[in-house]
């Protein structure tokens, strides 16, 4: 697998200084501040390009932008309403324009609201280092008694609803605001973050939107922007929902592999694939990961390697991030199973048969702890990652 890294561009705490002395063999980015539903223009996308290229004095990074993470899908495009239609068209010029800047790997969600939720971003975990940590009583807190989104009490068990009001009632001001901003922080890498009132507005639009209404507008997106992207030459790999169950009353459609089938049986074309989160998928005990690659394998085009710990084999559950080889996932069957896939691609001769990985996450250690990164994406703890994958594939590739 081709060794990527994620970088969240000039103002990103950890380089591409950093990255190359990790080793990796290419960048993941994106046009954070482009907002969402406008159109990624050739000079911002071959400006990333030289950021990535070269240095700030002037010397050569070795490296190039290989995977665009993301490429957002607009609330108007997954709700259909007000200038969805406009979008998309945005959304397949931004395509023209990375395939003619020779970007081929593009990764996006379809995740209402929320891109990625997480009650804590600096979770103490036993070695004395950090980590980022989904406790469902802390949500149920903040949904039930900080949002107070009507209905909320009734979306939770009442066990769950009885320790959510506890906690509450035990956090201090400051726990609740922290709270607050860690649940409603945007997607990595973006600028934007959402008030309490202006959460609450988005999530009124969707009401009415089942999960098969959601997954029809999604089918409706890459019946559109698909075979664009199958005549340029690239690949769209729709990430799963992370965590991948329903929150906040909105549907989540991209939690588990029959969500995905159906999604691929619609748009059956090659460019229409799948970013294989293993850490997402992870936090779901009835996922079994390593089977999923093996029957999904043909139309996965980017993976994101990280590993969860449940605290309970219900769903939905508690979860923290977990150091890459020492979660619930069997990390070493995925890598098998993606390894052998590589090989069957390479026996047919395509062009895609490398596959890019990343080390997704990682918790923070040693210098980390003061470095102030982008939560869930420190230098040492993503490098420490990277290290054991890349010696679970050096392993695997022995005697191949």
């Amino acid at each position: 697998m081709r060794q990527t890294w994620r970088w969240f561009g000039p103002r990103d705490k950890v380089t591409l200084s950093d990255a190359r002395q990790a080793g990796v063999e290419g960048i993941v980015t994106a046009l954070h501040h482009v907002p969402t539903g406008e159109i990624w223009r050739p000079e911002e996308i071959e400006k990333r390009q030289r950021e990535v290229a070269f240095a700030g004095d002037g010397s050569m990074n070795h490296l190039k932008w290989e995977v665009v993470e993301s490429l957002p899908v607009s609330e108007a495009i997954k709700t259909q309403t007000g200038d969805w239609r406009a979008h998309i068209v945005h959304y397949r010029r931004s395509l023209e324009n990375l395939a003619r800047a020779g970007i081929e790997v593009i990764c996006y969600n379809f995740m209402p609201v929320l891109d990625w939720t997480r009650t804590d971003l600096a979770w103490p975990v036993a070695h004395g280092g950090k980590a980022m940590r989904f406790d469902l009583f802390d949500f149920a807190a903040f949904d039930i008694h900080i949002l107070k989104r009507s209905g909320a009490a009734e979306d939770f068990l009442p066990e769950v609803a009885a320790e959510g009001e506890k906690r509450f009632r035990a956090m201090s001001e400051d726990r609740r605001k922290e709270l607050a901003a860690n649940v409603t922080a945007g997607l990595p890498g973006a600028v934007e973050s959402w008030s309490l009132p202006e959460l609450q507005e988005h999530l009124s639009t969707y009401d009415g939107i089942s999960p098969d209404r959601l997954r029809k507008n999604l089918i409706d997106f890459l019946a559109e922007v698909a075979p664009d992207a199958e005549r340029l030459g690239l690949r769209l790999c729709c990430h799963p929902d992370d965590p991948p169950f329903p929150l906040l009353g909105l549907p989540r459609i991209m939690s588990r592999e029959a969500d995905y089938v159906a999604v691929l049986d619609a748009v059956d074309i090659s460019a229409n694939g799948v970013t294989f989160c293993t850490g997402s998928l992870g936090a779901r005990p009835d996922n079994d990961l390593p089977a999923m690659v093996r029957r999904l394998a043909p139309r996965i085009h980017f993976v994101h390697l990280r590993n969860v710990r449940r605290d309970t084999e219900e769903t939905p559950c508690s979860f923290f991030e977990d150091e890459h080889l020492s979660g619930q996932t069997d990390m070493v069957a995925v890598v098998a199973a993606l390894l052998d896939e590589e090989k069957r691609r390479r026996g047919e001769g395509r062009a895609d048969a490398e596959i890019p990985m990343r080390p997704d996450h990682g918790q923070d250690i040693l210098d980390d702890l003061h470095r102030g990164a982008q939560p869930g994406y420190p230098a040492i703890g993503r490098l420490k990652g990277l290290a054991e994958l890349r010696g679970v594939m050096a392993g695997l590739n022995f005697g191949r």
